[in-house]
């Protein structure tokens, strides 16, 4: 990853099909678990990775189900399916606790786990989730039918982050990355995978309130999927009595265009935590 060594894809069984993940397995204080946003597998850490494994962290990302290398048939895609399968990594590895972070879609998973499984989990990380945002209805009908879309035409998600994702820096490999992904979406079967998670609920409301764990949110000042990115933030933090940190000039993916500034807020989150 980022011309480190990319750590060997391993494999779990778990009811309804096989996932997919990696995992460091060496590392000082709390392992931590990073999830990946809609549509996307676990290389959308490719760069803050090897930021975090260079401090001595213990990481270990994790393929969604439907998506990167687990299997693309399920019958429930929802931020509370994966938030289930992020359960059963954690017994298969034998970690007791762990330090959780979700994007975007996946933000969902983290607030869910915390909320249900509140002694494994230390804490969570939000980067750019739409955990406790209620979108008006032009923004809902806009994400309907991009929703609808990206089902029929993957090059529409291709469009997306190309053109609109990153309205400051773009990460190097952009174009090849996002050349992949929509290869992955043209996947045989892979339709009912992205309908299944366009159409689930990853902006739930109200989640935030079983959350005890402390809490970090992370949001790129530029996200073009938010109106005003900081008032999201805010929302988030004081919904989860959680700190904020806005990576300045990011858009959707500041661990992507700006992974520097992602790892310098989480690193010391994570040592608090330890």
């Amino acid at each position: 990853m980022n011309g480190t060594i990319t750590p060997r894809t391993q494999y779990l069984d778990v009811p309804g099909g096989r996932l997919a993940y990696d995992d460091t397995r060496q590392g000082d204080g709390l392992p931590v678990v990073l999830l990946p946003g809609m549509l996307d597998s676990r290389r959308a850490y490719r760069h803050l990775h090897p930021l975090l494994t260079a401090t001595g962290r213990r990481v270990i990302t994790m393929d969604p189900r439907g998506f990167g290398e687990s299997s693309i048939a399920w019958d429930d895609y929802s931020p509370s399916a994966v938030a289930i399968d992020v359960l059963a990594l954690l017994d298969h590895l034998g970690i007791e606790r762990a330090v959780l972070v979700g994007q975007s879609y996946t933000g969902a998973t983290v607030v869910k786990l915390a909320g249900d499984a509140p002694r494994r989990v230390a804490g969570i990380a939000l980067i750019d989730a739409f955990v406790e945002h209620r979108a008006n209805v032009l923004m809902k009908g806009v994400m309907v039918v991009m929703g609808a879309a990206m089902v029929q035409w993957p090059g529409v998600w291709g469009y997306y982050l190309r053109k609109m994702a990153f309205p400051g820096p773009r990460p190097a490999d952009l174009d090849g990355y996002v050349d992949g992904l929509v290869a992955a979406l043209r996947t045989p079967g892979r339709k009912s995978a992205t309908r299944g998670q366009v159409t689930g609920d990853s902006a739930p409301i109200g989640w935030s309130a079983a959350v005890r764990c402390p809490a970090l949110v992370l949001m790129g000042s530029k996200d073009p999927d938010f109106p005003e990115p900081e008032a999201v933030a805010d929302l988030q933090a004081e919904k989860l009595g959680a700190r904020k940190v806005m990576i300045e000039g990011s858009g959707h993916y500041p661990m992507a265009d700006n992974p520097q500034a992602v790892a310098d807020a989480l690193l010391p989150f994570l040592a608090e935590l330890t």
